[in-house]
């Protein structure tokens, strides 16, 4: 006659205690851990800034929305100024194909894979900080005096808005390497 219980077979215990060691792993990752405040959020963070305009939505709308990103966005006036990009022309016909290719080359000049408040960056002059970008622009942060972020010369008009799980940093230029900028001079300006 067979007992019932648990088998004396090594192969049937190994097997139970690893499912109930991953049962107590699984359990535990489950729980939820409690929330780390982030520091200098505005009031409004969850709403979507009014500075982001047309454009700067656009190249938010190419991250995902599940995971942390901080993006340096081009002001409303640096997309016309640096970028020649007018909402009533560039969002038309074949322009809009040539307006996404820019947006899109822009956000991997200017978007970090990870949440950057300002916070984090040294108010301590001739202090920054380095991040690599998507396309593995360095990216130098440091703060004025004021407390106005600063990357790679382009100062920053506001700060630490959230959208979804993006931190944006409204800046006052555009953000992009020296090759890239040459296409946007002026025949001018090359003279």
């Amino acid at each position: 006659m067979k007992k019932a219980g648990v088998s004396r077979n090594p192969i049937t215990s190994i097997c139970l205690a690893i499912s109930i060691c991953c049962s107590l792993v699984i359990i535990l990752s489950l729980r939820k851990l409690p929330e780390v405040s982030q520091p200098n959020l505005r009031a409004n963070s969850s709403d979507e800034p009014p500075a982001i305009g047309k454009f700067g939505g656009m190249m938010i709308e190419l991250l995902p929305d599940d995971l942390p990103f901080t993006v340096f966005l081009p002001s409303d006036e640096a997309f016309g100024n640096v970028l020649k990009l007018k909402v009533n022309e560039s969002l038309t016909g074949e322009q809009l194909n040539d307006t996404q290719a820019v947006l899109s080359r822009v956000l991997g000049f200017s978007a970090v894979p990870r949440a950057i408040y300002s916070a984090e960056v040294p108010a301590s002059s001739g202090k920054e900080v380095d991040f690599d970008s998507l396309s593995g622009f360095r990216l130098c942060v440091w703060k004025e005096e004021g407390g106005r972020l600063v990357v790679n010369r382009v100062k920053s008009i506001s700060e630490d808005y959230r959208v979804r799980e993006t931190i944006v940093h409204i800046m006052d230029g555009v953000i992009m390497d020296a090759d890239f900028e040459q296409s946007f001079r002026e025949e001018d300006d090359e003279d």
